[in-house]
C-alpha cells in the first residue's frame, strides 16, 4: 500500500490517510448522514432528557415512525438514481391504505396487501409510460398523478376512514412483534436488504445507475433506457404502496390522507442519505439512515413543543442544504 503524503511531503497519520482517500474517491458525502444521526441523537438526548426522549417507548416509537419513510425512501432512491423523480408517492401511499383495507375485508390479509402493492406498481407503470412515451418530465407527470390519485382516494370512501379488523393483517403489517422487535422494524430491515441487493448485486440496479449517470452512453452500451426508467418509477410507486399497507396495519385503518404529507420528508431522507438528486448515485443504507434522522428530528421537535409549521420549515431547510451539496458535487465531478 502506497503511503499518502501531504503537499509538503510529510507522511499523514492513518486517520488523515483515510480522509485523503475518501476525498479522492467518493468524498465524505456518504458518511454525512451517519454523523448527522449521531449529532441529532446526542443533541436531543441532552436537551430532552427530562421529556422522555431516551425512554424505550419513545425510541421504539421513532423506529415505527421511520418505517414508512424508510420504505418509500428506498423506492425513491431508485427513481432518483435513474434521474427521475416521483412526487406522487404520498397520494399513492394513502390510496393504497384504502385499497388494502378493502382488499383485506373481501379477500383476506395476504391478498389485500398484494392487491394494494400491485395497484401502486400499476400507477408507477402509468407514470413511467407517460414520462417515456409522451416525453413529459417525470416531475410534471407525477405532480399531475399526485392530484389524480389523491382525488380518487377521496372519492373512494367519501372521505371516511375504513377500519381494518383482520388480526393477522394487523399483526404482520404493523401491530405485531417478533419477541421485543416490532414487525415494522423487521419490514424496514427486509426492504433495506432487498433494495441494497438489487442496487449493488443485480444487473438491473447497475443499469439504473448507468442510465441516471449518462443516458446516452447507457443507450450506446445496449441498455434499454426506456425500460429502466419505467421500472424505476414502478419501484418507487410500489414501495409507496407498501408503505401505505404498513401504515394501515399500524393504525388499523385505511384513510385518504394516510402518509400524504410524507413527500418532503422522504425526499430529504433520500438526498441527505447520499443519493444524488440528479441521478447516477444512490445509497439504500443511506436512505434508511436518512429516514431515521428525519423521524428523530420530527419526534424531537414535537417533544420540544414546536408546531407542525416549524417542522415543515426544518424539513425544507434540510432539503435545500442537501440539494446544494448535491449540486456542488455535480459541478466538481
Amino acid at each position: 500500500m502506497t503511503d499518502v503524503t501531504a503537499a509538503d511531503g510529510r507522511l499523514l497519520s492513518p486517520a488523515a490517510r483515510w480522509l485523503a482517500s475518501r476525498r479522492g474517491d467518493a468524498g465524505l458525502r456518504p458518511y454525512v448522514v451517519y454523523a448527522a444521526a449521531l449529532l441529532i441523537f446526542g443533541l436531543f438526548a441532552v436537551t430532552l432528557r427530562d421529556d422522555g426522549f431516551l425512554t424505550a417507548t419513545n425510541l421504539l416509537n421513532i423506529g415505527r415512525q421511520a418505517t414508512p419513510i424508510a420504505v418509500m425512501a428506498v423506492g425513491m432512491a431508485f427513481a432518483l438514481a435513474a434521474s427521475e423523480i416521483d412526487l406522487s408517492i404520498g397520494s399513492v401511499c394513502a390510496f393504497s391504505s384504502l385499497v388494502a383495507a378493502a382488499g383485506v375485508a373481501n379477500y383476506g390479509f395476504v391478498a389485500g396487501a398484494l392487491i394494494a402493492v400491485a395497484v401502486g406498481a400499476g400507477i408507477g407503470l402509468l407514470n413511467g409510460l407517460i414520462t417515456v412515451k409522451v416525453r413529459i418530465p417525470s416531475f410534471l407527470v407525477t405532480l399531475g398523478m399526485l392530484g389524480i390519485v389523491s382525488g380518487v382516494a377521496r372519492n373512494m370512501n367519501n372521505l371516511q376512514s375504513r377500519p381494518i379488523r383482520n388480526d393477522n393483517f394487523l399483526a404482520v403489517f404493523g401491530g405485531g412483534s417478533l419477541g421485543p422487535v416490532s414487525s415494522l422494524l423487521i419490514w424496514t430491515v427486509v426492504v433495506g436488504m432487498i433494495g441494497h441487493l438489487v442496487l449493488h448485486q443485480l444487473r438491473w440496479g447497475r443499469h439504473v445507475l448507468s442510465v441516471g449517470s449518462d443516458r446516452s452512453a447507457a443507450a450506446a452500451l445496449g441498455i434499454n433506457t426506456a425500460r429502466i426508467r419505467i421500472t424505476a418509477l414502478m419501484a418507487s410507486a410500489a414501495a409507496a404502496s407498501f408503505a401505505g399497507v404498513l401504515l394501515a396495519g399500524r393504525l388499523a385503518i385505511g384513510r385518504h390522507d394516510l402518509g400524504e404529507n410524507l413527500l418532503l420528508t422522504v425526499i430529504a431522507a433520500v438526498v441527505i442519505g447520499g443519493t444524488n438528486l440528479f441521478g447516477g448515485r444512490a445509497s439504500v443504507a443511506g436512505a434508511i439512515a436518512g429516514s431515521v434522522v428525519m423521524a428523530m428530528l420530527n419526534n424531537g421537535l414535537i417533544l420540544m413543543g414546536l408546531r407542525v409549521s416549524d417542522q415543515l420549515i426544518a424539513r425544507g431547510a434540510i432539503i435545500i442544504l442537501a440539494v446544494a451539496l448535491s449540486m456542488r458535487e455535480q459541478k466538481e465531478a
